[in-house]
């Protein structure tokens, strides 16, 4: 009886172990994000939380980083990298005010403006309150900084 016994806890303590590193629920949204970051621009500076996801740690990794950013449609400034970042390539349907996205392989874009779209990006964060953003950003070229 003794033999069965031990076979039986044996069992269950080894289903309990291999049961113990696996984890089916959803991420959560602490689990989702990374650091909050800060971005300066026209004297005011914003907070972006990173998204947790590759694009987001390679951006975070370049930090601080100063970016000559380029005026384009009226929504969004851009800054092409000297390197690529890794990709998450998702099509948003839509861009919201404050997003922070890499579209390609290395350029940088922060929106300011909330449209539709049909391109695709990958998500690198945003800005966690973007009332401001706009008149911060200004309706041309514009020096943005990134610092953790």
């Amino acid at each position: 009886m003794k033999p069965i016994i031990s076979a039986i806890a044996g069992s269950l303590a080894l289903a309990l172990a291999l049961g113990c590193g696996q984890d089916d629920r959803p991420p959560t949204a602490a689990s989702t994000e990374l650091k909050p970051v800060s971005m300066e621009v026209g004297g005011k500076v914003f907070t972006v939380t990173l998204q947790n996801n590759t694009t987001a740690e390679a951006f975070s990794n370049m930090l601080p980083l100063t970016l000559a950013m380029n005026e384009l449609h009226g929504n969004e400034k851009y800054h092409y990298l000297s390197t690529a970042l890794p990709t998450n390539s998702q099509h948003p349907d839509t861009i919201h005010a404050g997003d922070l996205m890499l579209y390609g392989d290395d350029c940088i874009v922060v929106f300011y403006e909330t449209f539709t779209t049909h391109y695709t990006y990958s998500p690198i964060g945003k800005v966690d309150s973007p009332a401001g953003l706009k008149e911060a950003l200004g309706t041309g070229n514009v020096t943005v900084k990134f610092l953790k």
